[in-house]
């Protein structure tokens, strides 16, 4: 395993650490500041950081490449953006980035839905704090690093997957607003399993389809007025003058209602109705928001047959992951069912 001296010559000053994490309701609702509920994953990316004699250098164990970062320079296109934007953004705000050297190590799949580049984000943002010693509180860094994800590398997403990896506790969903930034934890009940099985095909995401999806519903908040999007009821949708907008709309407005349902289920224990909350939001991503593809659907389907009590598919779309709700003493049975129906499908976290 390669060590931060045997890149940089001196062991590191900070090891930190943010993880991946799964959605398990409210897909795109961020977007207009309402509630999702995600949950932390085990795996993530780790950064070590160290002093430099000049300048700061990323090094990616998972890419075997050593990058010199110019913060006064836009981003590059590579993995290195999601280190240099959160910099960027931290300096803006006043803080002080000496020279210094970065290394990460991952262990999540990228382009997975699974929030890695939202992880490395934050996992840099820590470590920069730890090894100045400039305190900063955890919401705080989640805001830096949607920044750094909006202004620096372009994607104007909402600020679910930041929090969700900055703040999150293992074994327990984030009930977040995201208007207000209110948050609480709700535990997983014991006997239950939260299963992220890739579909085996890499997500096809681009800025422009996830920013097209955004642009929608801002072109529905202009029309509709100063009232927010997110306290709007469903049937302002169907009013709307754009079929498409129509459908993102009302995805977005039935999701935000079906994320509040799930979270009271998840409170109350009735994984019946949780689960059943899962399958309805898969169907209006894939008829509604049109971010599922064949393979997500198949797996989806897979994996309710082999008993799930509840399964759609997780993060952007486009491909990546589906997230499903099983019962702990059923999981090994409902795996084998899964990937023997859907041989390409792989398991993320089980």
């Amino acid at each position: 395993m390669t060590s931060h001296e045997d890149v940089f010559g001196q062991e590191a000053a900070a090891t930190c650490f943010a993880p991946g994490r799964v959605n398990l309701i409210g897909e795109y609702t961020d977007l207009i500041g309402g509630n999702v509920l995600p949950m932390p994953l085990t795996k993530g990316i780790t950064v070590t950081v160290g002093p430099a004699l000049s300048g700061v250098h990323a090094f990616s164990t998972a890419e075997e490449t050593k990058i010199e970062i110019n913060l006064g320079e836009g981003k590059k296109n590579h993995w290195a953006d999601y280190v240099a934007g959160p910099l960027v953004m931290a300096e803006k705000a006043g803080a002080t980035i000496p020279p210094m050297n970065l290394m990460v190590e991952s262990d999540l799949p990228a382009g997975a839905g699974v929030s890695s580049s939202a992880a490395l984000e934050v996992a840099t943002l820590k470590a920069l704090f730890a090894f100045t010693g400039q305190g900063h509180s955890n919401t705080d860094i989640a805001l830096l690093a949607q920044k750094a994800e909006n202004e620096f590398c372009g994607v104007k997403c909402g600020i679910m997957d930041q929090m969700a990896v900055s703040v999150g506790n293992q074994g327990h969903a984030l009930a977040l607003n995201c208007e207000t930034l209110e948050w609480d934890q709700v535990a997983l009940p014991k006997g239950w399993s939260i299963a992220v099985i890739h579909c085996g095909e890499a997500r096809q995401l681009t800025d422009g389809a996830y920013n097209e999806r955004r642009a929608a519903l801002d072109e529905a908040a202009a029309e509709i007025g100063p009232i927010s999007l997110r306290s709007q009821s469903i049937d302002v949708a169907e009013k709307l003058s754009d079929p498409l907008v129509v459908r993102r709309v009302r995805h977005v407005l039935s999701e935000q209602a079906r994320t509040l349902r799930a979270t009271e289920a998840l409170r109350a224990g009735d994984m019946s109705l949780l689960g059943k909350l899962m399958n309805e939001s898969h169907e209006s991503l894939r008829t509604n928001f049109e971010v599922s593809t064949g393979s997500l659907d198949r797996l989806v389907a897979a994996a309710r047959d082999a008993g799930a009590f509840g399964a759609r598919l997780t993060g952007a779309g486009f491909g990546g992951c589906i997230v499903a709700l099983v019962a702990e003493s059923e999981r090994e049975s409902w795996w084998h069912a899964v990937s023997t129906e859907c041989p390409a499908a792989w398991a993320v976290e089980l």
